[in-house]
């Protein structure tokens, strides 16, 4: 019962704070975000949903990031996937946080440019980091790479109940 309580607590929290950031206008990426405890709370919730964690590390500086974020929301393809198999994180790097002992948990991933996407399973494992470049088309990104990235790394294909 403690448990299902903490759990809903984080999740109001994390809703609440991310339907604050939007309805004021905010910015995606916060940098006075413990990023090391937003992943263990995405965490949780990812578990307790039977979902994986996608973190998409960049920042606010970053056009593509933003991009990133306004494409999904746009794509009802991607959108759905999302929604059915994720719990999304925006983890902050910039020069007021580079968040480096979050970098270090991940991997480092910020060698591959911004935004990154890191993928964790429901116990905080990281499964997979990816580079975006490999996810655009033009100016922009691409639906079919995009979703086939979401789609192999879901838990039902990382399982192997999707083969």
């Amino acid at each position: 019962m403690y448990k299902l309580l903490v759990v809903l607590l984080i999740t109001g929290e994390l809703f609440a704070v991310s339907c604050s950031a939007q309805d004021k206008g905010h910015a995606l990426y916060d940098p006075s975000i413990n990023a090391m405890h937003q992943i263990d709370s995405l965490t949780i919730v990812a578990k307790n949903q039977h979902k994986q964690v996608l973190l998409q590390i960049g920042g606010n500086w970053c056009r593509w990031c933003l991009m990133f974020n306004k494409f999904c929301e746009n794509d009802v393809t991607v959108d759905s996937i999302l929604k059915a198999d994720y719990i999304v994180g925006h983890i902050n790097y910039s020069k007021e946080n580079p968040n480096p002992e979050t970098m270090q948990r991940l991997g480092y991933p910020q060698r591959f440019g911004f935004p990154v996407f890191v993928i964790l399973d429901g116990e905080g494992t990281r499964l997979h980091t990816q580079n975006s470049a490999y996810l655009e088309k033009g100016e922009g990104y691409d639906s079919k790479k995009v979703s086939e990235f979401l789609l192999q790394w879901n838990r039902k294909s990382v399982s192997g109940a999707g083969l």
